[in-house]
């Protein structure tokens, strides 16, 4: 298997001298973390055995903890799944993917904090005021909605998933309503939506380019309970957009990747230069601080005594909630005892014993 570490150590300079002018300072502390994850250059952490008679020491190479890196964020990442699974309601759910068209996309990527936060108040808002205005629903709307920047190739492809179950509830009265088969027309949606995006970047002050189409792009389809739908998109939020098992090969200066078409379900084969491979990569990480995925109405944090409530009330699956379902990180075992072992220090530069 190919790591990045080894294609970012390989490629880096090359990389940072063809792209300069396109490189942001996140992108430096990407690949930075992602170059030092779990290495023997990297920095170090100092694990002791719990067990009193043995009390052995290990060091052990940093995890980088970056978002980006293939290696890390496990944990989290399936900790954000069972969550969300925890959070079902019964209802008939939908995948509906909101994109921004390429006209827009070199705007979107010089203000990215800017536009990726107007594009999750649009959604919410188009959503919002569908729910609210529908003759079977008429009420308050609960969704997650997930930011994606890249396409299957990895280019630059900004758009939002958003996990909704068909179903809302007045908040006056208390009434469930659920809606099957059917949510929202996808052209209506999306002509809401332009409408609400290129209002809210005229009113930032953002110059809109020539050219913006009439007609974008949104998809809703049923994607039953949604649990395939929240596992497919939960692979994405940490980890990065690739993984390792899917480059291939590296040689003469390319590197080659396999990824999966969307229509046939078959993989297929990219190849591309390093600095490519790695602009690639860089071009989809978020800025400091910025938040991929985001709930809303009655699927929002602050919405947990609700949701429990409506699930006791529904009957689904009461007990579920009661139980610590998730899993818990895994622990370092003393290589002489088999006991577990405790971190004591982190971030050594060198370690003191080999």
């Amino acid at each position: 298997m190919i790591l990045i570490s080894t294609i970012i150590n390989k490629y880096k300079h090359a990389f940072l001298e063809q792209y300069k002018k396109s490189i942001l300072p996140s992108h430096h502390k990407a690949l930075w973390a992602m170059e030092h994850c779990r290495q023997g250059h990297g920095p170090y952490m100092l694990a002791q055995c719990t067990d009193h008679n043995c009390g052995k020491k290990k060091y052990i190479p940093h995890s980088c903890g970056h978002r980006s890196c293939p290696h890390c964020q496990n944990h989290e990442n399936q900790h954000w799944i069972e969550n969300q699974l925890d959070k079902r309601l019964p209802a008939e759910y939908y995948l509906i993917t909101f994109t921004l068209p390429k006209h827009l996309r070199d705007l979107a990527w010089r203000h990215q904090k800017i536009v990726y936060s107007l594009m999750f108040d649009c959604v919410q808002d188009t959503l919002k005021t569908f729910t609210r205005n529908d003759k079977k629903l008429g009420g308050a709307a609960g969704f997650t909605a997930i930011l994606h920047t890249h396409s299957r190739m990895l280019e630059y492809h900004p758009h939002i998933h958003v996990v909704m179950p068909g179903a809302s509830i007045n908040m006056l009265t208390g009434l469930w309503r659920k809606k099957t088969g059917y949510l929202f027309n996808h052209k209506a949606l999306a002509k809401v939506f332009r409408a609400k995006m290129l209002e809210v970047l005229v009113d930032q002050g953002l110059k809109l380019p020539g050219g913006c189409p009439e007609k974008w792009v949104v998809d809703c389809k049923n994607v039953g309970n949604g649990d395939k739908a929240i596992i497919y998109l939960g692979k994405y939020l940490y980890r990065g957009v690739l993984q390792e098992k899917d480059i291939l090969r590296s040689e003469d200066g390319m590197m080659t990747f396999r990824y999966q078409h969307a229509k046939s379900g078959k993989y297929r084969i990219k190849t591309v230069s390093g600095e490519k491979f790695l602009y690639l990569l860089m071009l989809h990480v978020l800025p400091k601080g910025f938040r991929r995925t985001r709930s809303y109405g009655i699927l929002h944090p602050c919405s947990k005594r609700l949701i429990k409530f409506l699930q006791i009330v529904l009957r689904v699956n009461p007990l579920r909630m009661f139980a610590d379902r998730h899993k818990k990180r895994p622990v370092i075992t003393c290589p002489v005892c088999g006991a577990e072992m405790k971190i004591i220090r982190t971030r050594i530069t060198l370690p003191l014993v080999a």
